[in-house]
């Protein structure tokens, strides 16, 4: 399977994904934004990126995951958790943004706004059944594995 991702430039102030180091997992993905936008408390915004992409089989998946600096210090996060973009899909990526900080915080045009990692998806057949094996923990969850 190839390594290489397509990208289109949907917008001439597009910035293509980068890789920060060579040992980054994630390639950030720039605001593509003409003014600033600022983002008060609790409020959710999209912000675009410009760009489309095309990954190189089904297999895969493109997911959007908060950069550690803005979500750390800014309280700047994904509103999904984590985006996720399908192999099939071809329009623009954008990022939704949520403040979960008491300030404020301003995107400026061609800030670093998310990384995108591509990674394998397992496409699993779903089967129904009447019952499951048995494990050790059974149907405990939610802490039921005790604390660390």
């Amino acid at each position: 399977m190839s390594n290489k991702v397509k990208i289109k430039i949907l917008n001439e102030k597009a910035k293509i994904p980068e890789r920060a180091t060579s040992g980054s997992a994630g390639a950030d993905l720039y605001a593509c934004i003409d003014e600033a936008v600022t983002i008060r408390p609790g409020q959710l915004v999209k912000i675009p990126t410009g760009i489309a992409i095309e990954l190189p089989s089904q297999e895969l998946a493109a997911f959007l995951f908060a950069r550690s600096g803005l979500g750390v210090k800014h309280g700047i996060c994904l509103s999904n958790g984590v985006g996720v973009v399908d192999s099939d899909y071809r329009g623009e990526i954008c990022v939704g943004l949520c403040n979960v900080s008491d300030e404020e915080y301003t995107i400026m045009p061609d800030e670093r706004i998310a990384q995108m990692v591509i990674m394998p998806v397992f496409c699993a057949e779903f089967i129904q059944a009447d019952s499951l094996s048995d494990t050790q923990r059974g149907k405990g969850g939610f802490g039921s594995s005790g604390k660390m």
